[in-house]
């Protein structure tokens, strides 16, 4: 009979802790929303690339491919990111203003696996390959 008690009193102690959580509450600074909405005018007015470039050493499409695709489509100044683990292939838009090959290279650098990026070249659309670097060769 202790025992029952015991268990009883321990699994009402249990249930009672767990509904005593509040909900979190969120405040919205209206300063933070108008600096928002300004940055927002400006990045339509940028002028936008759009960058393809190859990455070697991806395994799996959901641990690789998205784990890049987030960390480039994070960076400010990217409109887009888009990893394309069948293809191998990152396509990226980005306003040059904010974002150069560099650092989309150390962006990919940045993120933990053993990635090669190669045949970084600017294009029209996704998917062409009329782009400058690419007519020379």
């Amino acid at each position: 009979m202790k025992k029952i008690l015991f268990v009883f009193v321990l699994t009402l102690a249990i249930v009672s802790c767990k509904n005593n959580t509040t909900p979190e509450t969120i405040t919205v600074d209206t300063q933070v929303e108008t600096v928002k909405k300004e940055t927002s005018t400006q990045d339509i007015a940028a002028n936008y690339n759009k960058a393809e470039f190859k990455i070697d050493g991806m395994t799996c499409a959901i641990g690789c491919a998205k784990r890049i695709e987030g960390k480039l489509a994070a960076m400010e100044g990217v409109k887009s990111a888009t990893v394309d683990f069948e293809q191998k292939l990152a396509m990226v838009e980005y306003n040059e203003a904010k974002v150069d090959f560099d650092a989309l290279t150390s962006t990919v650098a940045k993120v933990p696996g053993d990635y090669k990026i190669s045949d970084m070249k600017n294009v029209e659309d996704f998917g062409t390959t009329s782009d400058s670097k690419k007519d020379s060769e």
